[in-house]
């Protein structure tokens, strides 16, 4: 279930265009040569998310770059429901989460869309993205392994928006959720093997 199409598909095509290009803005690099870490894309994983940046062994400039991505998926819904409409909140959401995962800046291949996957749900809905939330720093904190703590949360984001009243919001939830798994495929495998590395594990 989503919300009425009300708006017009050409201003729909608009909004999701400007959101794409706000998620696409590639701010692990950006912090990355800020604080004169190297080149992200060369360093652990090579992921241009939070997590990576962590693994340099600078704190702020993760904190920073989680901040950011969650701030562009929350940004762009923000936004485009206050200048248009709910049905373009979630589409302005899906849109800077792609940009995020698909950057046209870094040839579209951007990092995993955790932080703003988080940011999005707590613009579009803030019960759910609070329960989202806890559910990542709940796997991380007894796991500490980042994308299994991603997995679980974006899993159970349909579950939470269902259980919370909000099934307006699990369709997208689903949707991010799927894309989240497929852009960790990579880490599943690791993590069925016992490889994937830790939470504040340097490269």
């Amino acid at each position: 279930m989503m919300p009425d199409i009300v708006a017009s598909w050409p201003l729909l095509g608009l909004t999701a265009s400007l959101a794409y290009l706000l998620g696409a803005v590639p701010f692990g690099i950006v912090m990355a040569q800020l604080f004169g870490l190297g080149d992200l894309r060369k360093i652990g994983s090579g992921n241009i998310g939070a997590t990576n940046v962590l693994r340099t062994g600078n704190k702020l400039a993760a904190f920073l770059t989680l901040i950011l991505d969650a701030a562009k998926g929350g940004i762009a819904v923000l936004i485009a429901r206050y200048l248009v409409g709910e049905d373009a909140a979630q589409i302005a959401g899906f849109a800077a989460f792609l940009g995020h995962c698909y950057p046209v800046f870094l040839g579209f291949r951007g990092g995993k869309g955790v932080a703003t996957f988080l940011g999005t749900l707590l613009a579009l809905a803030w019960p759910l993205g609070l329960a989202a939330c806890a559910t990542w720093a709940a796997v991380a904190a007894v796991m500490r392994i980042s994308s299994l703590a991603a997995l679980v949360a974006a899993a159970l984001a349909p579950v939470w928006a269902m259980l919370l009243g909000l099934p307006q919001v699990a369709a997208l939830a689903l949707c991010l959720a799927v894309l989240i798994g497929l852009r960790h495929q990579a880490n599943i495998a690791r993590l069925i093997a016992g490889t994937e590395p830790r939470i504040g594990k340097k490269s």
